[in-house]
């Protein structure tokens, strides 16, 4: 440190600019007028070069290349957002920015194999007759159990309107194929009567007692007019279910053996949805073409019977036909 004192000392009396911070040899060669000595380093890379060689990528992730190339690109575009430049950008730089385009699949390549082998029976474009539409119905369906045939009819009608809003009753003079539940709530004298007439269920206060428990087993339920207002508690339970006894229905009657027999024979109710559509099922595959034919005769001449008189529009706009998990057939319009 003595001799570097010196040395400053020296310097600043030849009028040299050093300082304290030079190394000794920078101020010896200072003050004998020759070149500082060139100490050797290790060369600085391009400090771009230097962070681009810190990135480590990954194969997936937020790391990969993929993933900070698309980064890349949303800031390159948010900058260019807030500069104001509106140059069009390359296909390329489009293409990157909003990542790969989604492959969607048409819809019957989404479906099993069965229903694409029955779906090449069907002609999209050809609207069939009811009864050339029956018959490829029941070779159309792809299910190992025996499917329910069913008829979608779009309405005319506003279902908001109350003489619009089609409700009613039907029975098929084949059935439906499924085993109807019947439950009668009447006073006891009318129980043997019920029984007899084939009710699965029967009681009163038994009943109510199930209904507390919402211990629902059965399909259908009929019930006398006197007894209707005990039922009002269990609204909520029966009338999102469609079980709420209901007049129009024929589910509330005085006969209750008449009502049970008419729903055990295959008496069905059917009704418009929200979107003016009405959905029955008309009976099971294994019925055949010509039971379903006369089944489904039986439901349009009800349907029609139910056209609303303030109706100026077309009644029905169109009928398909399908099975359970079967496609759908175009059916030309039966009714007038």
């Amino acid at each position: 440190m003595a001799k570097k004192a010196e040395l400053l000392v020296e310097a600043k009396a030849l009028n040299l600019e050093v300082t304290d911070k030079n190394t000794i040899a920078e101020i010896e060669a200072a003050i004998a007028g020759t070149p500082a000595p060139v100490v050797e380093t290790a060369p600085v890379e391009d400090e771009t070069a230097q962070e681009e060689a810190e990135v480590k990528t990954a194969k997936s992730g937020k790391r990969s290349e993929k993933a900070i190339a698309e980064t890349e690109a949303k800031i390159a575009k948010e900058e260019r957002k807030e500069a104001g430049d509106t140059t069009p950008q390359s296909e390329e730089a489009v293409k990157l920015a909003k990542g790969p385009r989604p492959v969607t699949r048409p819809v019957i390549e989404r479906r099993g194999k069965a229903y694409q082998k029955v779906a090449k029976l069907v002609e999209k474009d050809t609207v069939y007759s009811l009864a050339d539409a029956l018959e490829l119905a029941t070779k159309t369906s792809p299910s190992k159990f025996d499917a329910s045939v069913e008829v979608h009819v779009k309405l005319g009608v506003d279902p908001r309107q109350a003489d619009q809003n089609i409700r009613a009753t039907v029975s098929l003079p084949n059935g439906t194929g499924k085993t109807i539940r019947v439950a009668v709530f009447a006073p006891e004298t009318d129980h043997a009567a019920a029984k007899k007439a084939g009710a699965d269920i029967i009681g009163d206060e038994t009943f109510l007692a199930q209904l507390d428990k919402e211990n629902i087993d059965f399909d259908v339920l009929i019930a006398t007019p006197a007894y209707m207002p005990r039922l009002g508690k269990y609204a909520r339970l029966l009338g999102p279910r469609g079980l709420m006894p209901n007049p129009k229905s024929g589910s509330v009657a005085i006969d209750v053996a008449k009502a049970t027999l008419e729903a055990k024979a295959g008496k069905v109710e059917y009704r418009v949805d929200k979107q003016a559509i009405v959905h029955l099922s008309i009976g099971k595959v294994s019925f055949g073409a010509a039971k379903l034919a006369e089944n489904a005769k039986a439901f349009f001449d009800s349907l029609q019977s139910q056209k609303p008189s303030s109706l100026k529009s077309a009644y029905v706009k169109s009928t398909s036909i399908s099975t359970t998990q079967g496609p759908g057939i175009k059916v030309e319009n039966v009714t007038n």
